[in-house]
C-alpha cells in the first residue's frame, strides 16, 4: 500500500431508509478525505422506501449509487459495494449514521501500514461528544456469564469478565483489539484478498465480529486508531425489540460456528441468563431476546458458510460512476 497521500480508498455506505442521515455523512466526507489520494464513494441502497437515493443525489452527486432491489442486509451491501469498486488500496465500510472527523480516512489508512494489521477502526463518539464503548473482546462463556451477573459496564472493566471494553484508558491509546463495532471499519486490500467477503448469513449484527475474527485467524489484527474520530448516532438495536432479538440470536449463531456444541450450549445459556435478568427488570428488548433465544420466535440455525464470491450488482443499476481525486465532494 502506498502512503495515504497516494492511497486509493473505496468508501462503501450501506443504506436502508437512511434519508435523514445522508446530509451529515456527506458533509463530513471532504474533510475526512484530506490527505488521501483518491476516494470513491459507493452507496449501496437496500430497497429504501424513503428519499434516500434522492438525498444521495443531492448531497453527494459524485457517488456511485447501487440499488440492490431488496433489503439484502449489511454484509451483502458491503460485498456489493466492494465488488463494484475500482482498484483500491483499502476500503472503508460505513454506516450511514456516522459523520467522520477531519483526516479520519488518512489516519485509518496510515495505521494499516503497521505490520500485521488488516483492519483499522476509529474512536466513536455520540452526539454529545462522549466516547462510545466500541471496542470488543472475543466472545467467551466466561465473559457472557460475567456480563449476565455483573452487568456489561462493571464486567467490561475486567478483561476476562466482559466482552465490551469499558476500561477508559483503552480508548486513549492505539492498540489491537479482537474486534470493534462495525460502524466504521477500514480494511486493507491484502486483508480483503485473504479473508474474502463478509458473511451474508448474518443479515445484521455479528457480521463485523465474524469478519474481524476470521482476519485475526489469518494473522491480520484489528487496530484501534484514536486519532481518527467519527460521530455515530446508532442505538436502534437497543430500542427496537426486533433488532435486539436479532442481535442476541446472531451472537449465539456466531459462537456456534466457532466452537464445539457443548461450549455453544453453555454460551447460549449464559446469554439467555443475562437477558432473562434484564427482562425480569422490565426490559422490553430483553424480553424479545429471551423469546428468540428460547426458540419461541425465529431460530438458531447455523449460518451458511461464507460466500465463495462477493455479491455483485449488475452494471445497469448504477446511477453514477464517478471517482473523485483528493476528496469526496458532497
Amino acid at each position: 500500500m502506498g502512503a495515504p497521500a497516494d492511497a486509493r480508498v473505496a468508501a462503501v455506505v450501506v443504506t436502508h431508509n437512511s434519508e435523514r442521515h445522508i446530509p451529515g455523512l456527506a458533509s463530513s466526507l471532504p474533510a475526512a478525505a484530506e490527505g488521501v489520494g483518491a476516494v470513491e464513494l459507493l452507496v449501496v441502497d437496500n430497497a429504501s422506501t424513503d428519499q434516500t437515493v434522492a438525498a444521495v443525489g443531492e448531497h453527494a452527486p459524485t457517488a456511485t449509487v447501487l440499488p440492490t432491489g431488496r433489503n439484502a442486509g449489511y454484509a451483502a451491501g458491503i460485498n456489493a459495494g466492494v465488488a463494484a469498486a475500482g482498484p483500491f488500496d483499502a476500503y472503508v465500510a460505513l454506516n450511514p449514521d456516522v459523520r467522520l472527523g477531519p483526516g479520519a480516512l488518512a489516519a485509518l489508512v496510515a495505521a494499516l501500514e503497521v505490520p500485521g494489521t488488516g483492519i483499522t477502526v476509529p474512536r466513536l463518539v455520540d452526539e454529545r461528544g462522549h466516547h462510545q464503548p466500541s471496542l470488543r473482546r472475543e466472545p467467551t462463556v466466561r465473559r457472557a456469564l460475567g456480563e449476565a451477573v455483573l452487568g456489561g459496564r462493571r464486567a467490561g472493566r475486567v478483561a476476562w469478565l466482559g466482552e465490551v471494553v469499558h476500561t477508559a484508558s483503552a480508548y486513549e491509546r492505539p492498540g489491537t483489539v479482537d474486534w470493534a463495532t462495525g460502524a466504521v471499519m477500514c480494511v486493507s486490500a491484502e486483508c480483503h484478498r485473504r479473508v474474502g467477503p463478509w458473511d451474508e448469513g448474518f443479515f445484521l449484527y455479528s457480521e463485523e465480529t465474524d469478519f474481524a475474527l476470521r482476519a485475526r485467524d489469518l494473522g491480520l489484527a484489528c487496530r484501534y486508531v484514536p486519532e481518527a474520530t467519527a460521530l455515530h448516532v446508532g442505538g436502534e438495536a437497543h430500542t427496537s425489540p426486533e433488532l435486539y432479538a436479532l442481535l442476541a440470536r446472531n451472537r449465539v449463531r456466531l459462537y456456534r460456528r466457532r466452537h464445539p456444541a457443548a461450549a455453544a450450549a453453555a454460551f447460549r445459556a449464559a446469554v439467555l441468563l443475562g437477558e432473562s435478568i434484564r427482562a425480569a427488570r422490565g426490559s422490553v428488548t430483553a424480553r424479545a431476546a429471551v423469546a428468540a433465544l428460547a426458540g419461541r420466535t425465529g431460530h438458531l440455525a447455523r449460518p451458511a458458510p461464507p460466500a465463495r464470491a462477493p455479491a455483485r450488482v449488475p452494471d445497469e443499476v448504477r446511477t453514477t460512476t464517478t471517482t473523485t481525486t483528493g476528496q469526496v465532494r458532497p
